[in-house]
């Protein structure tokens, strides 16, 4: 592809010697479960977002039902939350046999609008997860106060915010517990699937180390059930390779979101993202709005043109079929339906002559 919407492998190539050589350290090593590369990624993750424990597990969708384990989420609790987010972020309330209840969103910041939350409350609510979307903070103060007057818990989905700040903290550090996934087309990617839980609970954090290991401890003795839900000695390697390079990455994102919003200054077809006070957003995705219906054409443009784009999301969650059963109905939730018919994401890890082509075609629609 002409320009990709993620060029991994170029991304790697100034630090393949590094990889490369974090990768046969652990092969060499024969210490492929757990170990010391693991532990040692877990700290360095845990200083970077300012919480005092992180626990590596093996996905971010693992990460969300992990930390929910922790908690005690039961058949019957109910977990406020966005729609307008990847599967996972529900599909991990459903599989634990909670109800996730949907709330809209800000058409600003795609984020959960915090002035909803409270009317979603119920008795039967344990928790609220809202979304780090696209690489910018929720509103988390109101987030918080919300959850503490009604005595539930915060578990940030900071899937694609690894590096965003509100007032001054990182995404994930902020709530009871929060979750990344390292997804290698994330901000710090690996080579395969990856997660961790981050929270400042030493208690919550010394359950979900149980729990990844099926609920062991010591071996063979289970007080609960759990699952293997281990983050492998090679990914926590790379990964240790790839974090002090993060906010290097992130200012580059930081530079192309500048280029676009300049380049696009006066066409009222496309609204950029905006970075909202009292933020610092990492654009894990560079998503444009695309008006007057015409999305679906400036997407038709981008692949005519070889230059790489997506759509996340073309269906809420509220209207996904396996979701049916919770009644929910096309009109609920406005803000979150107008976005998955506008949103279209492009290239954003690239330089500016990149950004200049991308925009030409886009002003052709």
């Amino acid at each position: 592809m002409k320009i990709p919407l993620l060029d991994i492998v170029k991304m790697h190539a100034p630090i393949r010697g590094e990889l490369l050589a974090a990768m046969t350290e652990v092969l060499d090593s024969g210490s492929y479960i757990n170990g010391r590369y693991v532990e040692r990624f877990e700290t360095q993750l845990a200083e970077h977002a300012g919480t005092r424990r992180a626990v590596g597990v093996t996905s971010g969708s693992d990460a969300l039902i992990v930390a929910m384990m922790a908690l005690g989420v039961k058949p019957g609790d109910e977990v406020v939350t966005s729609a307008f987010t990847f599967f996972a972020t529900a599909g991990a309330i459903v599989r634990l046999g909670a109800k996730p209840v949907f709330v809209d969103i800000d058409p600003v910041t795609f984020n959960i609008d915090p002035a909803r939350i409270e009317d979603s409350i119920t008795d039967r609510t344990v928790g609220i997860m809202p979304v780090h979307l696209f690489g910018q903070s929720a509103d988390m103060d109101k987030i918080n106060a919300a959850a503490r007057k009604h005595g539930v818990w915060v578990l940030e989905d900071a899937a694609q915010s690894i590096g965003a700040l509100y007032k001054g903290r990182m995404c994930g550090a902020m709530g009871t517990a929060g979750t990344y996934s390292f997804f290698p087309a994330k901000n710090l990617g690996g080579i395969g699937d990856g997660g961790a839980v981050v929270t400042n609970d030493d208690e919550l954090a010394d359950k979900m180390l149980v729990i990844r290991e099926h609920g062991s401890k010591p071996k063979y003795h289970h007080k609960v059930v759990g699952g293997n839900f281990r983050l492998d000695a090679l990914q926590a390697a790379v990964l240790s390779v790839k974090l002090p390079h993060l906010r290097e990455w992130e200012e580059k994102r930081r530079k192309a979101a500048a280029t676009y919003a300049e380049l696009l200054a006066g066409n009222d077809l496309y609204v950029p993202p905006v970075e909202v006070r009292d933020c610092r957003h990492v654009f894990n995705q560079y998503e444009l709005r695309v008006g007057q219906g015409k999305r679906d054409t400036a997407a038709s443009k981008l692949r005519d043109a070889d230059m790489g784009h997506a759509i996340y999301y073309p269906i809420p969650l509220h209207l996904q079929e396996c979701f049916a059963g919770l009644g929910y109905k096309r009109g609920d939730l406005p803000v979150t339906e107008k976005m998955c018919d506008e949103v279209l994401a492009v290239p954003i890890l690239v330089d500016a002559d990149a950004c200049k082509e991308v925009v030409s075609v886009l002003q052709t629609v």
